[in-house]
């Protein structure tokens, strides 16, 4: 009886999962297969989910309507000039705030977390007076400035580093070695699992990002692939197929960094405090 119970509950976690699987696919197949269409067969009801005409010329046609290799590039150099920084500034101040002992660091740390409360949109136009009065607008050092720190990424990082015996730091302080050199030689050896986690999070929020780019990069030769997509929203028309075949090709980066970092992403999340 007690057997049957558990084939009984195992079957209903698997079906509850495949449910959840349908849902998220959906869209996704959704797009590959508007990917393939012309304008008016995307909205044909009932869905054609296979095409009977697949129109592959859509993602040949992305390329020569757009500069999109410009686009992918700035985007590129976004992303992991974004990514590198942060890496080094969230790890670096969550060292401090989990190893270091001074005065104040905990209510410190709460209230630098606690900006994360506040919503972007109300302190996005003192960002761009602040930008404008540097001369920065229209320029990439504007858009990475800005993102140069992260409160999620320090609370990322501090609650892995607080799994750390400090009885390890204290052996190397005994032995002569610098906070910096603590930070650099222990702590960023020891994190890989966190870092790749900050890695995959902080490339697909930059990497997706429309409004930051959109309001800081002004020039066609400045704009990012987010931004370069949109140009297929007319007044009049919206030619909705090259949107889908672009967009498909702007998860390409996106995929790979996953998979890459897919082993020590699951292992982050579940040494990091953020659990379900």
């Amino acid at each position: 009886m007690v057997k049957r119970e558990s084939i009984f509950q195992k079957l209903l976690i698997y079906l509850c999962l495949l449910l959840v699987l349908i849902v998220t696919m959906v869209p996704l197949v959704w797009i590959i297969s508007a990917s393939l269409k012309s304008n008016n067969q995307i909205f044909v009801y009932p869905i054609e989910w296979i095409p009977r005409h697949p129109k592959w010329s859509n993602y040949s046609t992305v390329w020569q309507k757009l500069p999109l290799l410009t686009y992918v590039r700035n985007s590129a150099k976004l992303t992991i000039c974004v990514t590198l920084i942060q890496l080094f500034t969230c790890s670096f101040a969550a060292y401090g705030f989990a190893k270091c002992r001074f005065k104040g660091r905990d209510r410190l740390f709460i209230l630098y977390i606690a900006t994360m409360a506040i919503p972007w949109q109300s302190y996005m136009v003192a960002q761009y007076v602040m930008m404008s009065k540097l001369h920065l607008v229209n320029s990439h050092l504007s858009y990475i400035l800005l993102k140069c720190f992260s409160p999620f990424g320090v609370f990322l990082m501090r609650q892995f580093y607080k799994d750390i015996p400090d009885e390890l730091l204290e052996a190397a302080r005994i032995d002569g070695l610098s906070e910096f050199g603590i930070y650099r030689r222990i702590m960023l050896p020891l994190s890989k699992p966190a870092l790749a986690t900050l890695t995959i999070f902080t490339v697909v929020n930059t990497w997706n990002d429309y409004m930051g780019p959109y309001i800081y990069l002004t020039s066609n030769e400045l704009k990012t692939l987010q931004i370069g997509i949109k140009s297929f929203v007319g007044q009049y028309s919206t030619e909705y197929g090259y949107i889908m075949a672009a967009t498909l090709l702007s998860l390409i980066p996106i995929t790979v960094v996953y998979i890459a970092f897919q082993r020590f992403f699951i292992e982050g999340i579940a040494t990091s405090g953020i659990k379900g």
